[in-house]
C-alpha cells in the first residue's frame, strides 16, 4: 500500500513524497494507524483530538474521496494508493481540492 504525502506534510515523513505500508489493512483507519506508528507526526495533521478526518484534509483511496465511501471506515486492499491532500481555495470554476489532486497526482481531468 502506498501514501502519496503532500510537501506540506513531508518534513513529518523523512521527507519522503511516498510511504509503502507492508501490512494489509482492512479499512483506511487501519492504514493510517499503520503509517502513524512508522512517522507518528502525521497524525496531529489529518486527524482531530477526537480521531476525526481534519476538515481541510481530503483523503482519496485511487480516484474516490473517502468523505463518500466511508471516511476511516472506507475499505483498502494491499495494493490501494492513498493520496492525503490538504485543501486550497482559488479563482478556478473547478473544485479546488480536484484540482490539487489532478495536479499532484498527474491524473488529468479523469473521472473525478
Amino acid at each position: 500500500m502506498i501514501f502519496h504525502i503532500p510537501g506540506a506534510l513531508r518534513e513529518y515523513a523523512n521527507g519522503q513524497n511516498k510511504l509503502v505500508i507492508e501490512q494489509a489493512p482492512a479499512t483506511l483507519g487501519d492504514a493510517l494507524s499503520a503509517l502513524w506508528l512508522l512517522h507518528p507526526g502525521l497524525r496531529d495533521r489529518i486527524v482531530t483530538e477526537q480521531g476525526q478526518l481534519r476538515e481541510h484534509v481530503n483523503i482519496f483511496i485511487g480516484d474516490e474521496d473517502v468523505r463518500y465511501t466511508g471516511g476511516l471506515m472506507s475499505p483498502v486492499s494491499s495494493g490501494s494508493e492513498i493520496s492525503i491532500v490538504p485543501a486550497i481555495s482559488g479563482g478556478s470554476q473547478e473544485f479546488p481540492v480536484i484540482r490539487l489532486y489532478r495536479t499532484y497526482t498527474g491524473h488529468g481531468r479523469g473521472k473525478l
